[in-house]
């Protein structure tokens, strides 16, 4: 089977800030992500985890994306906006996708 080359970018980023991240990316020409909750972990602050949290904003967010390369730096230019200031991760990786025309 045929593969094509893309990016894998993870942005892990507080729950709060998740709206203005996808809207960041939206606006940039992202046409695709999946978010999804993270339920705990461990960084510069130390372990935490979702549990005992009391409202629904708490916590965690990763939202992933597959693009292709030419669309990498515009896309990092906008999650930069938003993550610059807040708690957050930005992970790139290479991968390989078997439909290339849905990124």
């Amino acid at each position: 089977m045929q593969t094509h080359p893309a990016k894998r970018v993870e942005i892990i980023i507080e729950a709060m800030m998740e709206r203005r991240l996808t809207d960041a990316l939206v606006k940039a020409g992202v046409t695709g992500f999946t978010v999804l909750p993270v339920q705990g972990g461990s960084g510069r602050s130390g372990q935490w985890s979702r549990a005992g949290q009391v409202s629904r904003a708490g916590g965690m967010r990763a939202v992933v994306c597959i693009v292709r390369e030419e669309a990498l730096d515009t896309l990092l230019d906008a999650a930069f906006t938003v993550v610059e200031r807040h708690i957050g991760v930005v992970c790139v990786t290479d991968c390989q996708v078997l439909r290339a025309e849905r990124f």
